[in-house]
């Protein structure tokens, strides 16, 4: 049964492919295609776009007290561009203390601290006032409290 089985299928096969080959299918087509296309692209630049370039303002130095600003608005018609630097007064204040110190003037450096007023309160709070005229400790409280006027005034910039 398998061998009948077998030879059937192989039979199939063979006329399957025998037809295959001898009647090819032939399709014609014929079809016109025509595609016009039309166009045109005018651009016409009257004037580049306005733009206000901000100035490149850097401070590279560590070892300055002053920071760099810039800034640039622009409109269809008018543009302006600006940059510059501000000085920072407690880094200042600060570096002159520090280099005081390191000169051995160690009062000096102290009283150059006490320009701020913040420094100064902090001083008057622990107990131990800042120098004036030559004078420390309980003289320089005595002078601080007979002349209130002396005492440094609150910066605006820190409100």
């Amino acid at each position: 049964m398998k061998k009948i089985l077998a030879a059937l299928t192989a039979t199939v096969f063979f006329v399957i492919s025998a037809e295959a080959q001898s009647d090819p299918i032939v399709t014609q087509s014929t079809s016109d295609s025509t595609t016009t296309t039309n166009g045109s692209t005018t651009t016409k630049v009257i004037s580049p776009p306005p733009s206000a370039i901000s100035p490149a303002v850097t401070v590279i130095n560590s070892d300055v007290c002053v920071v760099g600003f810039s800034g640039a608005a622009q409109t269809q018609i008018f543009g302006i561009s600006f940059g510059g630097t501000s000085k920072d007064g407690n880094c200042e204040r600060i570096k002159l203390a520090r280099s005081l110190y390191d000169m051995g003037m160690k009062v000096a450096a102290v009283s150059t601290l006490c320009q701020d007023e913040r420094v100064f309160t902090a001083m008057m709070n622990a107990g131990t006032p800042c120098p004036v005229d030559g004078q420390i400790g309980a003289g320089a409280k005595e002078i601080w409290e007979s002349n209130p006027k002396r005492k440094p005034q609150k910066i605006k910039s820190e409100d």
